[in-house]
């Protein structure tokens, strides 16, 4: 996420086929877009059920229970931040754990018991690579691993550790300038969903990015351009709806209208990147993450209050988009009115877990 997180060093049952119906469900969200650069259409997928969901960021760094927290919040999904590599040198580089704690490899497996719980209760987990820390740090597994192949191979251990059909790849900091690193995570994910195909797993893909009211910069509509023209099937291209830092607030600030603003700006952008989809199809693809309360922007003007969430919601369903997400799900309280930054409360006054009880409605299974 943009939120400027510094990660807190946080200190084997196998997966039952029960979650398999979730999990397919999950994968099939949104329209995959092929790019060009393999002879792949761009049309999107019309024979299969989609799934639109609400999939709150989890913070991996702390000690909280997936399924402990599920249970609490209502949200049966969660994208689970941040995978990164080790190190930014020798095989740390491209060996993926959680949060950079080398005690932590995703080979452990750590979470699977939790998961394999959320799939029996009918939720399941984006995995997330990247994050601030690491796009920031270096160890944002693309920018730290020169190899194609082993980034692949770490998109693929994950698959298989978790038994998961879709990954989320926040890009932002300096990430988003690495133009080295862009082109290896594309050219991976190519690589790594043609082995899922290979293997009869359908690999969705989405991308976390920023964006402003007037729409996507350079930098971050490039990260998705650079998939496309790599061949890689796009499930998804999410927009964090935060953290503006504009530099004349408009006066009153509505976070619920400006987020509408940005994502229907970065729509042309994105029409023309996807340029063999149809204006809903595209819309299809796109995703929001909020910040419930207080964002970054030292000023505390940008403060997103749960009518701004009901008017994000009211929108992406008319759009039909097929993702919202925010950051985090442990912020989804008060307790801690008018603080600034924090990554275990809004900021704001609410009732725990209102976001989530407010969008979770959101998720639904439907066809087109």
């Amino acid at each position: 996420m943009r939120l400027k997180i510094w990660l807190v060093a946080a200190t084997a049952a196998v997966l039952t086929a029960g979650g398999s119906a979730t999990t397919t469900a999950l994968a099939s969200a949104g329209h995959h877009a092929s790019g060009q650069a393999v002879g792949a259409s761009q049309r999107g997928d019309r024979d299969h059920g989609l799934f639109r969901v609400y999939a709150p960021y989890f913070e991996t760094w702390t000690q909280d229970s997936i399924s402990v927290l599920a249970k609490r919040s209502g949200a049966k999904f969660q994208t689970l931040a941040f995978i990164q590599s080790a190190g930014k040198k020798g095989a740390a580089a491209c060996t993926i754990t959680w949060d950079g704690v080398k005690k932590q490899p995703i080979s452990a497996g750590r979470y699977v018991r939790q998961i394999a719980e959320l799939r029996r209760h009918g939720g399941d987990v984006i995995p997330s690579f990247g994050g601030f820390s690491a796009d920031n740090g270096g160890t944002e597994i693309a920018d730290s691993c020169h190899s194609v192949a082993k980034i692949a191979r770490a998109y693929e251990e994950v698959v298989k550790v978790y038994h998961v059909r879709r990954l989320d790849m926040d890009v932002e900091a300096k990430s988003l300038t690495n133009k080295a690193g862009i082109a290896r995570r594309s050219a991976a994910i190519a690589m790594a969903q043609h082995w899922a195909w290979r293997h009869h797993i359908r690999l969705s893909v989405q991308f976390t990015i920023g964006i402003e009211p007037n729409g996507l910069d350079q930098h971050n509509l490039g990260v998705v351009r650079s998939a496309v023209a790599h061949g890689v099937r796009v499930g998804g291209v999410n927009l964090m709806v935060f953290d503006y830092y504009l530099a004349k607030e408009p006066k009153p600030l509505h976070m619920g209208h400006l987020a509408i603003e940005a994502v229907t700006n970065a729509h042309r952008q994105l029409r023309a990147v996807f340029s063999k989809l149809s204006s809903q199809q595209v819309w299809r693809l796109e995703g929001m993450t909020m910040l419930p309360g207080i964002d970054d922007y030292p000023k505390k003007t940008e403060v997103t209050y749960l009518h701004d969430a009901a008017a994000m919601m009211l929108f992406a369903q008319a759009q039909h988009m097929n993702f919202l997400s925010i950051w985090a799900l442990q912020r989804d309280h008060g307790g801690c009115p008018g603080v600034i930054d924090s990554n275990s409360c809004s900021g704001i006054r609410q009732n725990s877990w209102a976001f989530s009880h407010l969008l979770e409605p959101f998720t639904k299974a439907f066809r087109r």
